[in-house]
């Protein structure tokens, strides 16, 4: 499908690459700056078909910003232009993670090195926070949703409950409980489902071929591991990069043992100033994961199976579901597990912001379970005031003074060089 006097390919790609080198600040900046360009300026989309397409995306595990460009591509100049709107949105981003995850996996160790990223942790967190007081804003619109909130909190930071059961969970009440939402059924289209099928039959072909033949074909285990891994985080990770974090940061850490809590805080730290999605903080894990195992070039290899997995399954999601993306936005039950959703995922980034911050704040905290409950306890004796101090810097900057987080990152991680740097010499 294409628009009405579509411009040509040629033309619309310098504008997917121009976006795609420039999509600093996460989702929220990417979208506006998608608005911008193919809404406002260009006028190759309508309002009424961005909006209907932002929902859609929302509604998909993965992120959204990318699947939108996606969308917003095929929708102009078909399957090609929605493949490379695509790949250009993740491409620039995706090699400069290469290049500094080279850098971080060679020289995190110096002492220098160590404290700039130092500053970047405190950063973090308080980007998490702010994630979460931005989705929750949206979310909690209901006393329902902050009751799965809530629940979801407890569930995955007390119970440890699988967060895609969570996410499961959300969605069954939100269709059934979905509250008075409208539906105008008058833009159904239709779409022989056969084609349909093709496209997902296709699609999955392309997503597993590679991995069924690295299962076959070679004896280094993590790649496969690596490529099982992440499939399961694209298919299941509702809610954009944050949410992602919070179901593999712990799993990564205290399950695979693949990066320390510290290791994964600098990669969503180098995300941020990066171009691209945020998601991208999954080739950071990849690469690290077998830059330990095998150097250098496994890492390479593991930075792309990783690439492959997480990002396949977004161009599957949006070829097959395009057609109806019109369709979708009309279905109250689909809003309503939509919603749901959501307000789940406000639980679980809570629950990435209290597990950074413990990871960040105190040098040695200690998993303890005590019947069905795990609860985690930090020394209090371990307390890194130099840290909770930039922290708190960092929230002025960023919560009250509203300032870009690449200053604010940058500032932070000089101050920590600082400070480490003062007090080593006492």
């Amino acid at each position: 499908m294409t628009q009405p006097n579509a411009p040509s390919l040629s033309e619309t790609l310098p504008v997917w690459a121009k976006i795609g080198v420039l999509s600093f600040g996460g989702p929220a900046a990417q979208i506006a700056m998608m608005h911008r360009e193919i809404v406002e300026g260009k006028k190759w989309l309508t309002e009424a078909q961005f909006l209907n397409a932002l929902s859609f995306c929302m509604l998909l595990p993965g992120p959204e910003a990318m699947q939108l460009a996606t969308y917003a591509g095929w929708r102009i100049n078909g399957t090609l232009g929605g493949l490379l709107a695509g790949l250009l949105f993740v491409i620039p981003g995706a090699f400069v993670i290469l290049a500094l995850a080279t850098i971080y996996a060679s020289f995190s160790t110096v002492p220098l090195i160590a404290a700039l990223f130092l500053g970047i942790k405190a950063t973090v967190v308080i980007i998490v926070i702010e994630a979460l007081l931005r989705v929750s804003k949206k979310a909690l619109k209901r006393t329902d949703h902050w009751v799965i909130a809530g629940l979801a909190f407890a569930g995955i930071f007390l119970l440890t409950i699988p967060y895609p059961l969570i996410i499961l969970a959300a969605a069954i009440y939100g269709s059934l409980f979905n509250g008075k939402i409208t539906a105008d059924t008058a833009s159904i289209i239709r779409q022989p489902f056969s084609s349909t099928l093709k496209t997902i039959a296709l699609w999955l072909v392309i997503w597993w071929a590679p991995i069924l033949a690295l299962d076959a074909f070679t004896q280094t285990s993590i790649l496969t591991e690596i490529a099982y891994f992440f499939s399961r985080l694209a298919v299941v990770t509702f809610g954009g990069a944050y949410a992602v974090l919070a179901y593999m940061g712990q799993d990564v850490v205290t399950l695979k043992g693949w990066l320390t809590a510290g290791q994964m805080m600098d990669g969503l730290g180098l995300a941020e100033t990066t171009p691209g999605p945020l998601i991208l903080v999954t080739e950071f894990v990849g690469f690290l994961a077998g830059y330990a195992i095998g150097g250098w070039w496994l890492g390479l290899f593991a930075a792309i199976v990783t690439l492959w997995v997480t990002f396949t399954p977004c161009f599957l999601w949006i070829f097959a579901g395009a057609p109806y993306i019109d369709w979708v936005a009309t279905q109250p039950r689909l809003r309503g597990a939509l919603n749901a959703i959501t307000a789940a995922v406000v639980g679980v980034i809570l629950n990435l912001s209290v597990w950074f911050a413990l990871h960040v704040f105190f040098d040695r905290v200690t998993a303890t379970e005590t019947g069905i409950l795990t609860l985690w306890i930090p020394q209090w004796s371990s307390l890194n005031l130099t840290v909770v101090t930039l922290a708190i810097l960092c929230a002025y900057l960023l919560l009250k003074r509203h300032w870009n987080v690449l200053w604010v990152l940058l500032i932070a991680a000089l101050l920590s060089l600082g400070a480490t740097t003062i007090l080593t010499s006492i």
